[in-house]
């Protein structure tokens, strides 16, 4: 029996990892079957099952993928001196994750915030994937906080506020990004990168915080 490549190997689990993908984006992780992802993918069941055990390890392995990578590059920016400054960060990790999954799509709008989105709900019924994307989330977590202590060291972001902060608030505006583009409709991340450059242009009256006039 011919020896199967390495590459190939890789490329059959990326075609099953894409194609599951597409079938949580369309129908959520509940309604979907290993039968439909068998028909989006095109393969046997004895094909698929040679690399993921069922649908729990599919939406486990496409999580863990994509917050690795995110991880990985926040950890890359850490290491720069200086780091990019948020907006500029934000919007290359984020475009750097949707370019790479920009080929799968629902009903011709992009998939991956809608599997964002239907990731999140599972979590509220799937104790498993919620401690899966916890300890992704909590990697990411730290990795910016650790971009906020260089910010800080050197000057260029207020140190009264803790690292954390910055960095829940942060994965915060990404994930609501992306909610809404789930909602609304794609959208550049360039609007991303826009919004938070304007919010950084807020100056404080002669280096004291601005008090809220409201109620």
């Amino acid at each position: 029996m011919a020896r199967v490549s390495q590459a190939h190997l890789d490329a059959r689990r990326r075609q099953i990892l894409d194609g599951a993908a597409v079938c949580f984006a369309r129908n959520g992780f509940h309604a979907t079957s290993m039968q439909d992802v068998l028909k989006e993918v095109d393969l046997s069941a004895g094909a698929v099952y040679r690399y993921f055990s069922g649908k729990e390890e599919l939406i486990a392995a496409i999580v863990s993928e994509v917050l690795g990578q995110v991880r990985t590059s926040f950890e890359e920016a850490a290491r720069l001196d200086p780091p990019p400054p948020p907006d500029v960060l934000v919007t290359e990790v984020l475009g750097r994750t949707l370019a790479a999954r920009a080929s799968l799509t629902v009903d011709g709008k992009p998939a991956f915030p809608r599997l964002v989105v239907q990731v999140w709900t599972e979590t509220l019924r799937n104790d498993e994937l919620a401690a899966i994307l916890r300890e992704g989330y909590c990697a990411v977590r730290a990795a910016w906080g650790r971009i906020v202590e260089v910010y800080q060291a050197a000057g260029t972001m207020r140190a009264d506020v803790p690292p954390d902060h910055v960095a829940r608030t942060m994965i915060a505006v990404v994930l609501g990004f992306l909610a809404q583009q789930s909602l609304f409709g794609p959208a550049p991340v360039e609007v991303l990168g826009d919004g938070l450059r304007a919010l950084m242009s807020v100056s404080e009256a002669e280096g004291r915080p601005v008090r809220s006039q409201l109620g």
